[in-house]
């Protein structure tokens, strides 16, 4: 049965991002969703292979600058790469996409010149990753004034507290840390962003244990206890981190919804095929029953808007026309509708849908971190409605 969100991005797309796309999906399904119930049972991260077949495709380097070593593309790119791995799983589409939206892209839109030239085009390669230090034990949606310090000295930072959910820690070579600064200064001037060596004196760093969703992408939590830094270890200016963060979550959100939108496609096609397999009561499909009809009707409306929606506002996001509000709602709309209807999928299928090998349950668990991750959607309705609230 072809792929219902195939057949969607047919009309969107010009042929060279369909064609990347379709190297991607293909990527997926003969490399990755063979072994991803193995992975599963067995535990463990994606295995480092697969992270160097994905390195080997390029797909590290997507928006990377060819001057430094990276693909050239653009967000759609990015996203693209999001639907077409998180087809199947979440943990492994996170992988390159953390590694691109808050690692690489946090270099490529701040830093310096000296900065993008030494860790750009090990980034590009997948040679080293960085993972962006932003939620803390104490600290989640009140993200912009952290509980991580950094005191400025002679001979430049110190850097003491603890970064919590970090995704790609344990692969990762550097830390961007979001760390209070200017404790008395204005809203949105009291933090600063640093480069921050995994491998620095006083950085601990240990797997969080007991996680159910995303189980095979690595979530750490980071430890610095009195690390310095030089001055130059600095990510944008002095006190600015609040943009350097913002910048980076508004990319990031449009990546959540695609992976929200992944799963919308992946139990669309799932419960389709299934209600015309399953045969009940007169030897006759279960997708004959309005009900069963009506859910499968509502994901593939859902999966059309958001789509639509998501690439027009990747267009924006490449232009830096795209508001803090846009890129919220979409991720919003995108996660809600998804969990939703991936639940009604559930209960079409009944109690196949609660095995792994079916693959349903796997996206309704995975779900729950597009509705928290990259800021939890209650937290950010409080920043969609500003606007309308501006009489």
């Amino acid at each position: 049965m072809p792929r219902r969100i195939d057949t969607y991005l047919e009309k969107l797309l010009p042929e060279d991002k369909l064609d990347f796309y379709g190297v991607v999906r293909d990527f997926s399904d003969s490399e990755i969703a063979p072994k991803l119930l193995g992975w599963e049972r067995e535990h463990i991260l994606v295995p480092d292979d697969a992270i160097a077949k994905m390195a080997e495709l390029g797909l590290f380097g997507l928006p990377i600058e060819e001057r430094y070593g990276g693909q050239g593309g653009d967000h759609t790119d990015l996203v693209l790469m999001g639907l077409a791995l998180g087809y199947h799983s979440h943990s492994v589409a996170i992988t390159p996409g953390a590694a691109i939206s808050l690692g690489a892209k946090p270099v490529q839109l701040c830093g310096t010149e000296a900065q993008k030239s030494e860790h750009l085009p090990d980034l590009a390669a997948g040679k080293r990753m960085f993972v962006f230090g932003l939620s803390e034990p104490g600290r989640g949606s009140d993200a912009a004034n952290p509980q991580v310090t950094a005191k400025k000295t002679a001979n430049g930072w110190v850097l003491s507290g603890e970064k919590c959910w970090s995704t790609n820690a344990a692969w990762s070579s550097h830390v961007v840390v979001h760390a209070l600064t200017n404790p008395d200064g204005p809203n949105g001037k009291r933090s600063t962003c640093l480069i921050v060596p995994m491998d620095a004196n006083g950085v601990h760093y240990q797997e969080m244990s007991g996680k159910k969703v995303w189980q095979q992408s690595s979530t750490g939590s980071i430890v610095f206890d009195g690390v310095e830094v030089p001055h130059d270890a600095v990510l944008g200016e002095e006190n600015g981190g609040f943009k350097v963060m913002v910048t980076t979550l508004n990319g990031g959100r449009l990546f959540i919804a695609a992976l929200a939108l992944s799963s919308l496609a992946f139990a669309l096609d799932k419960t389709r095929q299934y209600a015309e397999e399953r045969i009940q009561f007169h030897d006759k499909p279960i997708g004959r029953f309005q009900r069963v009809q009506d859910v499968i009707i509502d994901m593939d409306i859902a999966l059309e808007r958001g789509l639509y929606w998501l690439l027009q506002l990747c267009r924006e996001f490449e232009a830096g026309t795209i508001t803090r509000e846009s890129a919220a709602k979409v991720k919003v709309d995108c996660s809600r509708s998804a969990s939703e209807l991936v639940a009604l999928a559930m209960e079409v299928c009944g109690g196949v849908a609660c095995l792994d090998e079916f693959g349903l349950i796997r996206h309704h668990d995975d779900l729950f971190v597009t509705r928290v991750g990259e800021g939890s959607n209650f937290a950010l309705k409080d920043l969609i409605v500003r606007p309308l609230r501006d009489v």
